[in-house]
């Protein structure tokens, strides 16, 4: 139906090129944002595809504003999410001229908390010298900050330890019991956005507001009549997550460590504090030990020592019963002891919840209990390894029907958008997967010109990605690309990996071959800061090479030279050891699908549209796309994954990838085919 209210916004002359300046008129965001606004007029489901450039949050906002109503608009990243807040909703507001409020809600830890803050302050014992100074500007912030937002604090970092000491968690926070609780941070944005017409949150955040809903607890987000999921193709194993339980060495550890201190100071003479944690402590060694020794991820079935861990986690559940009747009789000494008892008990429950899903996925046997059966079909239980922590997880193999559950709900518009939803145009493999069969879909391609602005170069003679000389030969095509780029302007390189290990194993070569070339590069690898310091540096130098894994797949946005060569090592097929993804091959084989063709492919070439995505961010960007895995050309499947790629031209030798940049005005070539679409 035609909405002519969202269609003018969008016209050469409309209110948004009146107040944007640069704004243009697209066709493909205006037909979007119809069709965003036909779905909040329908109160129904739409699932949109829009590549980069389209211009999508525009595209979701005008009509969200101009509907009216409470409205939900959820991010894949903590980026995105305060740009939403800080700069496109307020711009969009204003170009509407539409007294609409906007709250910005994160997840808890990421608000200063007074208790904590006061509790470490008068502790005074601080690990390092930098938590020292990091506490004194924190406590400096604390009188003068109005959203306790520790994102507005630039000179402590996000990631510095004393963070986790001066914020609270769902478990150790005191509630209404809580002696700074008029003063909380969380609680005062909480107020705000249930005050707000438009709040902006994250997915993790959604999803623990969806499964707080579901156990009966006080909500986290309002009711609204709209929800908006940006970065929608992070949804399905966001979902999984919090759809799944996990229980975890370090939840005890850190209620251990809690209830030491709590009992210390509000309760001396009621227990053998250390003792009683330490046994705790010493049952979760145990524990660890029964498990492999190197970090791995393994299904339970998998587990060749499983009646030894049986045996560790019936002492660590007899420990623990027996820290719990301690809790019990001490609880009402304190609230902070009461707050503990309360964790302990939720520690225990999730614990034997754990052990109690014991049988494997099979089908339903004859005499078997349907509804029990269901569930434990539909769980895979595995085990998580670090150095010395543990996890034990028990994760969904279907989200679709607890995603449905909620679509169901009260009657509101669901909006799910991304530039990477679909396999070539085909949205069945996501519909799927978040119980999303009757929404409506559609797509628009990006407004960029990809012949004349890139070029796609599958290198001939490859070796095989499983080969151990293949991330040699992903180096080896990659330097000649980088010294021509050392000609004119600086030019800067994405090098994509799809494990932590060929990411190092580049990262070394890379520095050999440059230091016998004499090639001054800076060389930046994942892990070496965080991915905001990366980033900051990764620009301002020019012309780097930016060595990364999964981090740097998506979400990142750097336009013009500093980003003219993206090299991706492989097709980011998920590995097929993964216990949660090796559970549902079997699951869907079981059923009569085939798993690679309908799981395990479109996983993929959703991911490697994202890394792909990366290359061409603005109407005036040029690069190069290598992808250095020759089954994109001898696959069957290869044609079905470039289809889903932008129409780049497309190349077979590194020679003709280091010709593009030393071509200054390419004329705009049709793309030829690759073999695999002869």
């Amino acid at each position: 139906m035609s909405q002519p209210e969202v269609v003018g916004a969008f016209a050469a002359n409309g209110v948004l090129a009146r107040a944007i300046q640069g704004f243009k008129a697209r066709p493909s965001q205006q037909e979007m944002a119809e069709a965003v606004a036909d779905a909040i007029d329908a109160q129904g489901a739409l699932v949109v595809e829009a590549g980069t450039g389209t211009g999508k949050t525009f595209a979701y906002l005008v009509p969200a504003l101009l509907k009216g109503g409470k409205v939900i608009v959820s991010t894949g990243t903590k980026n995105l999410q305060d740009q939403l807040f800080l700069r496109d909703i307020p711009t969009v507001r204003r170009a509407l001229k539409v007294p609409v409020t906007i709250a910005l809600l994160k997840g808890r830890s990421n608000y200063l908390c007074h208790y904590w803050l006061e509790r470490t302050s008068k502790e005074g014992k601080l690990p390092s010298k930098d938590d020292v100074k990091h506490l004194r500007k924190i406590q400096l912030f604390a009188k003068t900050t109005q959203s306790g937002d520790k994102g507005d604090l630039s000179d402590v970092p996000e990631n510095a330890g004393i963070w986790s000491m001066v914020t609270s968690t769902r478990e150790n926070c005191l509630g209404q019991e809580c002696p700074k609780y008029k003063d909380c941070f969380v609680m005062q944005a909480r107020q705000d956005a249930l005050k707000a017409d438009v709040v902006v949150v994250n997915h993790h955040l959604f999803f623990a507001d969806v499964m707080l809903r579901d156990t009966g607890m006080a909500e986290l987000l309002p009711a609204c009549n709209t929800v908006i999921f940006d970065e929608a193709h992070q949804l399905p194993e966001t979902a999984s997550l919090f759809f799944g339980e996990t229980f975890s060495s370090a939840q005890m550890m850190d209620l251990a460590r809690d209830t030491l201190r709590e009992g210390m100071e509000g309760a001396r003479d009621g227990a053998d504090w250390p003792a009683i944690t330490r046994s705790l402590e010493y049952a979760l060694r145990d524990t660890r030990l029964a498990l492999p020794q190197t970090n791995v991820r393994m299904s339970l079935t998998r587990l060749q020592k499983a009646d030894q861990l049986d045996e560790a986690l019936d002492k660590l559940e007899l420990k623990l019963e027996g820290f719990i009747a301690t809790l019990e009789d001490q609880a009402e000494r304190s609230e902070g002891l009461e707050a503990c008892w309360r964790r302990a008990q939720e520690l225990h429950e999730l614990l034997t919840k754990w052990r109690a899903q014991k049988k494997p996925v099979t089908p339903q046997g004859e005499g078997e209990d349907e509804a029990a059966t269901a569930d434990i079909a539909a769980t895979v239980r595995w085990i998580e390894t670090f150095n010395q922590p543990f996890h034990l997880h028990a994760t969904p193999l279907d989200i679709a029907p607890i995603f449905k559950k909620q679509l169901e709900g009260l009657p509101r518009a669901w909006v799910f958008t991304s530039a990477t939803l679909s396999v070539k145009g085909d949205f069945s493999h996501y519909q799927a997967q978040m119980g999303l069969d009757m929404a409506i879909t559609k797509s628009w391609e990006s407004p960029f010109d990809y012949p004349s602005q890139a070029i796609l170069c599958v290198p001939q003679d490859f070796p095989d990605p499983r080969d151990e000389a293949h991330t040699q030969a992903v180096v080896d095509a990659a330097v000649p690309l980088l010294e021509a780029m050392q000609t004119g302007a600086p030019r800067g390189a994405f090098l994509l990996f799809t494990t932590i290990r060929g990411m190092q194993r580049a990262h070394e070569l890379l520095l050999d071959r440059l230091k016998a070339l004499g090639l001054e590069i800076p060389v930046l690898l994942q892990g070496q800061g965080s991915r905001t310091d990366l980033l900051n540096r990764f620009r301002e130098a020019g012309n780097a090479v930016l060595i990364g894994s999964q981090s740097f797949w998506e979400g990142v946005d750097v336009r013009g030279d500093a980003l003219s060569l993206v090299v991706i090592d492989k097709l980011p097929f998920a590995p097929p050891d993964d216990p949660v993804l090796s559970a549902r091959i079997d699951a869907i084989s079981q059923a009569g699908g085939n798993a690679f063709m309908d799981y395990q492919l479109p996983h993929a070439v959703i991911t490697l549209k994202q890394g792909a995505g990366r290359l061409i961010r603005d109407e005036t960007d040029r690069g190069v796309l290598v992808i250095c895995d020759p089954r994109l050309i001898s696959k069957p499947y290869g044609r079905r994954i470039w289809q889903s790629l932008p129409p780049m031209r497309r190349v077979r030798t590194i020679a003709e990838a280091v010709a593009f940049f030393r071509d200054t005005n390419p004329a705009i070539t049709t793309p030829q085919p690759l073999e695999s679409e002869a």
